[in-house]
């Protein structure tokens, strides 16, 4: 049994700080040499959600469904334990290097401006040393961090800050100019000069362009058209939820996770391999049944997210979106049930993944090997930053 069929074991899950440390030693720009797994007969995989928390997952009618009064929590009731990996490692000097490094280029490009302390206290640069394990390199980390940063103030700017300037009814075009800066448009020259001003002129759309300029020292021309697909995605998702704030609509379950796989941390998740150093060739990376298991991961780290986040969310103004409040408007239960029911719908994620990952990593190259259990090492470090940040924690 490979290091890392073993590392997806079940019976193994103690084991996998060290089987998944072994495996993702930082060795440069080299991809490692693995032992190579024995074959084994691949599952036959379910086409819909199996084991636990599958009856929260429902089919809905095709028809819209009507709209809903949302349950408005006064307050978020307290994250139970869930089923994911441990941190892999915790190096907070490393951490705060990049959060400083971080901080300083934030303000440089013009996103969350006269709130530089507040970014500090996030500590941003520790949940990339803590989800990216198999590199210690500063710029590295860095590089992702100003990626995902970037993505976060489209969301903060764009989506939910009023004072930031967000505004529903100019979502849409704003989004479509920041697919520009992800993967550039390519103008005619007379028109080209104003989409640069446009560019310049907004701090999120610098921020973007900035970050993806650092990414693509270290990042494949494959890998970066692989980010650009999923933070076009990810655009989607920011659509769809102002659609449903201006409609004053509760989606259903089974919509708002249709959702929760591209609004997520799919594309943070993306970059695991061009941050270690090496490259999951894309006829892997887009098979379907990695595609499968993959978006099953990011989307369970993103419902740690919603977990973590319902108290700052709930102190807001307007409507706010995460899976307990969708599930307790649905279902008709309580905060404190939903939120259960939540923590079973992301332990399926979690259980899905780690079974068909190790089925995969036994047929799959190294590199894919490498990249699941990189996979793996992000969700408990995820876990553990949203335990700990002061964005979600109260002093």
């Amino acid at each position: 049994m490979s290091l890392l069929s073993r590392a997806f074991s079940t019976a193994a899950t103690h084991e996998l700080a060290g089987l998944v440390t072994a495996l993702l030693a930082h060795q440069g720009n080299a991809t490692p040499t693995l032992p190579t797994a024995p074959r084994r007969v691949p599952a036959r995989f379910p086409t819909g959600p199996t084991g636990l928390g599958t009856s929260a997952a429902r089919i809905a009618p095709a028809a819209e469904p009507p709209r809903t009064e949302p349950v408005r929590p006064a307050s978020s009731a307290p994250v139970p334990p869930l089923y994911c990996p441990p941190a892999i490692r915790d190096d907070p000097a490393l951490a705060k290097e990049v959060n400083d490094r971080l901080v300083s280029w934030a303000a440089g490009v013009g996103i969350y401006p006269d709130r530089s302390e507040e970014l500090r206290a996030t500590d941003f640069g520790r949940l990339l040393m803590l989800t990216h394990p198999d590199t210690d390199d500063p710029d590295r980390l860095l590089a992702a961090a100003k990626c995902g940063l970037a993505e976060w103030a489209a969301d903060d700017h764009y989506c939910d800050d009023e004072s930031a300037g967000a505004d529903p009814r100019a979502l849409g075009p704003r989004l479509c100019v920041a697919n520009a800066a992800v993967d550039p448009a390519h103008l005619p020259l007379r028109y080209a000069p104003e989409l640069e001003r446009a560019m310049r002129a907004d701090p999120v759309l610098t921020a973007l362009r900035s970050a993806l300029d650092h990414i693509a020292h270290y990042a494949a021309p494959a890998q970066l058209g692989r980010l650009a697909h999923e933070m076009s995605g990810l655009f989607a998702g920011f659509n769809a939820e102002a659609g449903w704030r201006t409609a004053e609509r509760v989606p259903p379950v089974w919509e708002y996770l249709v959702n929760r796989q591209c609004n997520s941390f799919l594309p943070m998740v993306a970059l695991v391999d061009a941050v270690g150093g090496y490259e999951v060739p894309a006829a892997e990376y887009y098979a379907p049944r990695v595609r499968r298991a993959f978006s099953m991961a990011c989307t369970a780290a993103t419902l740690v997210n919603d977990l973590y986040s319902m108290a700052r969310e709930s102190a807001g103004p307007g409507l706010e979106f995460n899976l307990p409040t969708v599930i307790a408007t649905e279902e008709k239960c309580s905060l404190e049930e939903a939120v259960r029911r939540s923590v079973l719908v992301h332990d399926e994620l979690v259980h899905t993944f780690e079974a068909e990952a190790a089925v995969l990593a036994a047929d799959g190259s190294p590199s894919l090997r490498r990249f699941l259990a990189g996979t793996w090492a992000w969700l408990g470090g995820n876990r553990e930053w949203h335990s700990t940040t002061p964005r979600y924690n109260a002093a």
